[in-house]
Order: structure tokens, then C-alpha cells, then sequence
């Protein structure tokens, strides 16, 4: 008997970590050959039928989320019309709750896995190979006998973790290029009403000894990311420390994503933090909202004062990245208050700011009292809210149109000198800025075009230049963080400040070792020639270098140039090019 193990990435870069634990479960078990098969939603669903089809399984199971069921199911139908005697079977938590519906509405699905699924999925298999006489006795899994679809009660948590084969294979070099998902544990202490983690009660973890030797097989490997996919890695101390010292201690090169929750980092989580080599970890912390009643609602309990020491305290360090998220959409929270939430979280200067949009996810508390709150959304996946009773539908446009913004231009930080002279001299707060900046970009009709990334720092030149007289402060501040981001000459939207015979007195300062010895001691080894393809010179004037409170000694005169070069080797997060003011 085959069976296919079916995925529909999000990206390429994505790899599903369920189907490889049902895949590990099932593996060397009699009569049973399982294969997996991954994919992208953006790929040609007729070259995916082919691919399915050329297989020649028996069994085909889908791993089913919000990003993936509408395409998944579209290759259901068609695979079930060339092939009516092919067995459809779909897990994940889009079909877990309310399975009845989707086999209602599907006569082509055959069984749905609800929940945790290696045992329920195994089961099932060998219930299959042996005629499926005893599918009642199978926890956890909805089938059809004749023309009823009945469902079985629902399968009790796995107690022993470590019953579960490790999912990747020993040979990693396929997943170079690919981010790895990884889970410590299963479940959420928490009971977040938007989320179907709180569904689970209570958290499993797998034993300590095993996730270090898994994970030092990751690292060995040279993985690039390891993406942990535990709902609160932090949530036992104790544990997390020792899996944290581990990994300092292991060194290597590959980086570590966990989502952590912050009023829960104590001095002692914050002092192995500070240890860190700069890249190993990244950090997701979950604030959502900043309201009161929010927060509540959702039954979310933040410490936000202790959030805002532990993330700058980790901020200072410049050894690690942090992600800060904010939810718009959430209960009781209209454009004003979310307002206030944006403002306090940009004001903690996150690596990246993730707006997300609340999706009303089947079997959440939200989405059983969701005629409370007065929502209407998207009646299809990813249920994304349109409007409540506290925020309209306009009011949701406006915030997808800033947080498009803030992503090209404040989680890019490659302009951050400049967004942040605007906001603290023009504007009297950064989302005021956002706003604005919003409406002159849906004025101009830019969002429907697509924008290289040099070409944003001319459309924030040119608003600039509509909103203010004299801009030419701007101007130099958007110089400043183009060459901090970018080599090579000066794009022709720029004016640049004449020095004259440039090459020839560059070239001059490149040749004297002290000069490298003391600026650019990475080139010592280097031609002049070979350092210059790496530097570049530029001319400001003390207002604007007082400005970006460069205090490298005195300025004796009024104009200085700056020498601005990138690093071999990255020296902190976010590496940028160093400068330093130099005499030509």
C-alpha cells in the first residue's frame, strides 16, 4: 500500500514539519510504503496533479492550514475524477474542527485526522490494509460508512513525546537552502482567545537530552534557520536556560527562531541572552495589543511594563533579532486605541514590526463569540476580519496600507535616520507619519505598482518635497542611510556634494598604510585598487553630522567628507556599513 504525504507550501524556503512526523511514525511498518511530496501554492496546480499522479498512491494525505485548503482541496477534485478509487485523507488544524462540515461539503474526502495525528494516522492506515471493518474503535478521525459520516471521539493528548521518531532524515543537504521547523513541545500554557493553541490544555515536552542531540545534528548540518515552532518556548524557565546555554556553548553557524513570551525572561534568561554570539538567536514576542480591555477580551495577560525593560535590554545588546507583533482587529480595540498600540511598540525600536490582521480561525474562542463583538469576516480561508464593531472596514484599508509601509520602510531599516528625524520634528507620532505617508502613496496610486528598493528612497524624497519648503535637511539624512545600505555610486536622484579630483585623492589616502591600518585594517592585504571598489566618500556639513550625533573628535570645519565601508565580517544585528570622517 503507498501513501503520499501531501504538502502546499506558503513558500519554497518552507518545509511542513507534520507530515514529516506522520511520515517518521509510519516508516519501516509492514506492507506500508509512505513517501512525502511538499509544493507551493503558487505553483501550476496541473503540474502538482501530474506529480500526484505519476506517484501511483493508493492513499494521498493533505496537510491542511488556512493558506493551503482552497488550493489542496481544488487538487482533491480533480485527483478524485481521475482516479474515483484513490483514498483522500486530510489532517491539520483547518479540518480538525468542524470536520463534519468539510466532508459535507466534500463527497471526495474520505477521512479527516483530527488533532495530533501519528497514532490516530497509523491506525488508520493499517485499518485500511486490513478491509477498515474497525474504523470505530479509531480515535480521533471522521469517516464515511455508506451514506453517514461519523465521528470518532477525540484522541487524548500523547503523553510520551519521545515515542515519536525524529522527523528530518540524517542527510540534511537538501534543506540547505530551506528553513527547518522544529518543536521542544507541544501545546500553550495560555489561553489566548484568537489562537487554536489554547484549544490543546496544557503543555508536553519532548526529553532534554533528545532535542540537544537533534539539535546539535542541525548544527552540524551547517542548517541555516531552525524555526522553533513551540507556541511559548520560554514557558519552562528552567529548561529554556539549559536549551539556551547548550546552544551558545555549541557554536556553529546556524540561527535559531524562538516565539517567547517576554514578561517571563527574567536577569538570569537576560544574562545568557547577552552571551549570545551575534546571529545564533532570534526572538517573536507576541504583544498583539497595549489596550486594557483588549486584552482582557482575549484573555491575555501582559506585563507591559516588564516588556518594554526585557526588549531593551535585549535591544542594547546588538546580538540579537527581535520581531514585536501587534494584532489590528482584535476585540474592543477601534483605529485610536490601535493607534496607541502601534506607538508604543514602534517606540520600542523592534528589528521588525509584524502588523497582522486578525483571522477568525475555526474553533477559536473568537470565532465562537464572534456575533459578540460584532465581526464579519472573509467567509473563506484565511477568515480574515473586515470590520467590527469597533473598527470599520475603511479603518482596516488604512491599516494595510501603513503596514505595507511599515515594511518596506521601517522593518527594512534602511532608512532609519530619516524616519526618525521626521517623526521626531514633523510629526507627533510614528503613526502619524505612517498615516500620512499612506494617503500620499494611495494619492499617487503607488501601491498598484511594483517598487525596486533604491526607487523607495526616491518616493520618500519626492512626498518630502510635497509636504515640506526646504527639504534639503531630509535630502542629506536620506544620503546618509542609502551609503549605511548600499555600495556603489549615488543613484541620480541624489545630489551629490562635489569634492574635487575625488579618485585621485582617494586613491592617494588608500595608499597610505596608516591610513588603512587605522580606518580599514579588514583591507590591510588589499590594493588601493581592491579597498576602492569597497568605500565610498562622501561630503556633508557639520549640521547634518551634528545632527546624527557623530562625535568623533571635534569639526573644525564646516564641511567634513565621511568614508563609508562594509565590513567582512557582520560586528552586531542589522551590520550596516561603518564611516568615519576623514581628510582627502
Amino acid at each position: 500500500m503507498k501513501v503520499l504525504l501531501i504538502s502546499l507550501n506558503a513558500k519554497y524556503i518552507h518545509t511542513n514539519l507534520a507530515i514529516r512526523y506522520l511520515e517518521s511514525y509510519c516508516r519501516n511498518r509492514e506492507d506500508i510504503d509512505i513517501e512525502i511530496s511538499e509544493f507551493t501554492i503558487n505553483d501550476n496546480l496541473q503540474s502538482i496533479l501530474g506529480e500526484i499522479y505519476k506517484k501511483r498512491a493508493n492513499i494521498l494525505a493533505f496537510s491542511c492550514y488556512i493558506w493551503n485548503i482552497e488550493e489542496s482541496m481544488k487538487i482533491v477534485r480533480m485527483i478524485k475524477k481521475i482516479q474515483p478509487g484513490i483514498k483522500i485523507v486530510l489532517g491539520g488544524p483547518e479540518v480538525t474542527f468542524y470536520g463534519t462540515r468539510w466532508m459535507n461539503r466534500a463527497k471526495e474526502i474520505d477521512y479527516i485526522v483530527k488533532g495530533e495525528g501519528e497514532i490516530s494516522f497509523y491506525e488508520l492506515l493499517e485499518e485500511i490494509k486490513f478491509g477498515g471493518e474497525n474504523l470505530h474503535e479509531i480515535e480521533g478521525i471522521i469517516y464515511r460508512q455508506q451514506d453517514k459520516i461519523i465521528e470518532n471521539k477525540d484522541r487524548a493528548p500523547l503523553k510520551e513525546l519521545d515515542s515519536v521518531p525524529f522527523p528530518y532524515p540524517e542527510d540534511l543537504s537538501d534543506y540547505e537552502n530551506k528553513i527547518i521547523y522544529y518543536e521542544s513541545s507541544r501545546g500553550c500554557p495560555f489561553h489566548c482567545q484568537y489562537c487554536l493553541s489554547s484549544t490543546t490544555g496544557g503543555v508536553s515536552f519532548f526529553s532534554l537530552s533528545r532535542v540537544k542531540e537533534e539539535l546539535k545534528t542541525f548544527i552540524n548540518a551547517k542548517v541555516k534557520q531552525v524555526k522553533f515552532v513551540d507556541r511559548t518556548f520560554n514557558c519552562d524557565k528552567k529548561r529554556t536556560k539549559e536549551l539556551l546555554r547548550y546552544l551558545i556553548a555549541q557554536g556553529g553557524d546556524t540561527n535559531f527562531h524562538f516565539e517567547v513570551a517576554a514578561d517571563l525572561i527574567d536577569q538570569e534568561m537576560l544574562d545568557i541572552f547577552k552571551e549570545a554570539p551575534v546571529g545564533l538567536f532570534q526572538l517573536e514576542i507576541g504583544i498583539q495589543s497595549t489596550y486594557a480591555p483588549t486584552l482582557e477580551a482575549i484573555r491575555r495577560k501582559n506585563d507591559l511594563s516588564k516588556i518594554e525593560y526585557v526588549v531593551n535590554r535585549i535591544h542594547s545588546y546588538k546580538n540579537i533579532h527581535q520581531h514585536l507583533d501587534l494584532i489590528a482587529g482584535l476585540p474592543y480595540e477601534s483605529y485610536e486605541c490601535f493607534k496607541k498600540s502601534f506607538n508604543d511598540v514602534y517606540a520600542l525600536k523592534p528589528d521588525m514590526l509584524q502588523l497582522g490582521f486578525l483571522k477568525i480561525l475555526k474553533g477559536s474562542g473568537i470565532e465562537v463569540d464572534n456575533e459578540k463583538y460584532g465581526y464579519q469576516y472573509t467567509p473563506y480561508p484565511p477568515y480574515e476580519v473586515l470590520l467590527n464593531d469597533h473598527i470599520s472596514y475603511e479603518e482596516i484599508l488604512k491599516l494595510k496600507a501603513i503596514e505595507d509601509l511599515v515594511e518596506k520602510y521601517s522593518n527594512a531599516h534602511i532608512f532609519d535616520y530619516t524616519i526618525d528625524y521626521l517623526i521626531q520634528h514633523h510629526y507627533q507620532s510614528p503613526f502619524d507619519f505612517f498615516e500620512d505617508f499612506a494617503i500620499y502613496w494611495e494619492e499617487k496610486d503607488l501601491y498598484r505598482q511594483f517598487h525596486s528598493q533604491k526607487y523607495l528612497y526616491k518616493i520618500l524624497l519626492d512626498y518630502c518635497k510635497s509636504i515640506f519648503g526646504d527639504f534639503s535637511i531630509i535630502h542629506e539624512l536620506l544620503k546618509f542611510d542609502y551609503l549605511l545600505t548600499h555600495k556603489g555610486p549615488l543613484p541620480e536622484f541624489f545630489i551629490e556634494n562635489i569634492i574635487e579630483n575625488k579618485k585621485e585623492k582617494s586613491f592617494e589616502f588608500l595608499k597610505h598604510g596608516k591610513n588603512i591600518e587605522k580606518y580599514l585594517p579588514e583591507y590591510i592585504n588589499n590594493t588601493p585598487k581592491e579597498i576602492y571598489k569597497n568605500v565610498h566618500f562622501e561630503l556633508f556639513d557639520r549640521e547634518i553630522l551634528q545632527l546624527l550625533k557623530i562625535k568623533k573628535g571635534l569639526l573644525p570645519t564646516e564641511e567634513l567628507i565621511l568614508m563609508f565601508h562594509f565590513p567582512k565580517e557582520p560586528r552586531e544585528i542589522n551590520q550596516k556599513s561603518l564611516y568615519d570622517w576623514v581628510n582627502l
